[in-house]
C-alpha cells in the first residue's frame, strides 16, 4: 500500500510539473506524448492552402515521428482565406506558415513584422500558360490576346515584364479579370493565356481536360528567379523562439529527405489528410510531387538555404514594378535567416 501511495506521489509530482513546464512555454502550449517523461512543444502551422503535393514533407515529417523526435506537436492547418496565412503568423496567432517570397517582401515593406525561415520550393511554380491552338510562341505574341489573370497587381507585373523583355509592347496587353477561375477561364477558350496557375497543379488539371498548353517560365523573361513558397515567423516568435523553429526545421528537413527517397509512401501519406472540401487526385498528385521535388533541392545548401542576392533581386524587382511604395526601407538581410543544419 506504500509503495502505491509512494507511486502515486510520484505521478501527481510529475503532472504538477507537466503543467508548470506547460505553462512556461509560450510558443503555443505543450502536451504530452513520445513516452512518459517527455514534454511536446505545440507548433501551430498555417499551409498556404488545401493539403497537396507541396506540403507531402510535412506530413512525411509528421508520421514518421521526426516531429516527435524533436520534441514537437505539429498542428498543421488550412487557412480560410491564402492571405491570411501570413497575416495571422504576424499577429501571433500562429506559429509558422507557408507564404511566398513576394508576400514577404511586400509585408515588411508595409511594416508587417514576418521573416521568411526556410525556402521551400525555389523556383517559380507561378508561370505563363498558353492554349497551343492559340497561336502565341513567346510572351511577345500577347498584343491583343485575351490574358486571364486573378485580380492582383502583381499578375500584371509579371506579364508586362515578361514581354516588354521578350520585346513587346506591355501597353498592348489586354487583360481579363476572371478571379481564380483559372481553369475553366482556359479548357472554355474563354482567354488565350493566363498567370497565376501552377505548373504542378493548375496545368495538369487544364491538360488532363484535353487542353494543350504552353508554358513560360518568368524568371527567363526579366522576372527574378524567386522562392515560390517559404515558410514564415514573425519576428517576436523567431525571437522568443528560434530554438523551437530550429527544431522544426531539422524534423521538416528529414520528411522532405524521406519524401525524396519514398514518393511514394509519402504521397500516401499525404493522401491520408486529404481536405473534404478538396479531395486530391493520386495520379495528378503523383505527377506534381514529381515535378516538385527538383524545385525544392538546392542541390549544395541544406534544406530551407536562402541567399541574400535572391532577397535583393526579388525586392528591387518589387520596386521597379511599383509593387513596394516608393522610399519603403526593407533590407533584404532582415526579410530572412537561415536556421537549417
Amino acid at each position: 500500500m506504500k509503495n502505491l501511495k509512494s507511486a502515486a506521489g510520484r505521478r501527481r509530482k510529475r503532472l504538477i510539473l507537466s503543467i508548470l513546464l506547460c505553462l512556461s512555454i509560450s510558443l503555443s502550449g505543450c502536451s504530452a506524448g513520445g513516452g512518459p517523461d517527455q514534454e511536446l512543444t505545440e507548433v501551430n502551422v498555417l499551409l498556404d492552402w488545401y493539403p497537396n503535393a507541396v506540403h507531402t514533407f510535412l506530413f512525411a515529417a509528421q508520421q514518421e515521428g521526426y516531429f516527435e523526435q524533436e520534441g514537437l506537436k505539429v498542428n498543421l492547418e488550412t487557412p480560410a482565406d491564402t492571405n491570411d496565412a501570413i497575416k495571422l503568423v504576424a499577429a501571433g496567432k500562429a506559429d509558422l506558415a507557408v507564404s511566398y517570397q513576394t508576400q514577404v517582401a511586400q509585408s515588411r515593406a508595409e511594416k508587417i513584422p514576418v521573416v521568411s525561415v526556410a525556402a521551400l520550393v525555389r523556383h517559380p511554380l507561378n508561370q505563363l500558360f498558353v492554349r497551343k491552338d492559340s497561336g502565341i510562341t513567346s510572351p511577345k505574341d500577347l498584343a491583343g490576346k485575351r490574358v486571364g489573370y486573378p485580380s492582383t497587381p502583381l499578375s500584371e507585373a509579371i506579364i508586362s515584364t515578361m514581354v516588354e523583355s521578350d520585346g513587346g509592347d506591355p501597353s498592348k496587353l489586354n487583360f481579363t479579370d476572371i478571379g481564380w477561375d483559372l481553369i475553366p477561364a482556359m479548357t472554355t477558350g474563354r482567354v488565350d493565356a493566363i498567370i497565376g496557375g501552377y505548373i504542378n497543379h493548375e496545368k495538369l488539371l487544364i491538360e488532363k481536360e484535353g487542353v494543350q498548353l504552353l508554358t513560360f517560365n518568368p524568371s527567363r523573361y526579366g522576372v527574378p528567379d524567386n522562392y515560390e513558397l517559404v515558410l514564415t515567423a514573425s519576428e517576436d516568435g523567431l525571437s522568443k523562439h528560434e530554438e523551437t523553429i530550429r527544431r522544426f526545421l531539422k524534423a521538416a528537413a528529414k520528411g522532405q529527405a524521406y519524401t525524396v527517397q519514398h514518393p511514394d509512401e509519402a504521397l500516401q501519406m499525404l493522401l491520408k489528410h486529404e481536405s473534404r472540401d478538396f479531395p486530391l487526385d493520386p495520379d495528378v498528385e503523383k505527377q506534381s510531387l514529381q515535378i516538385l521535388l527538383p524545385l525544392m533541392d538546392d542541390g549544395t545548401e541544406g534544406f530551407g538555404a536562402q541567399t541574400e542576392e535572391s532577397w535583393n533581386a526579388v525586392i528591387q524587382w518589387l520596386k521597379q514594378q511599383g509593387q513596394i511604395k516608393a522610399g519603403s526601407t526593407i533590407k533584404a538581410q532582415d526579410a530572412f535567416r537561415n536556421l537549417g543544419e
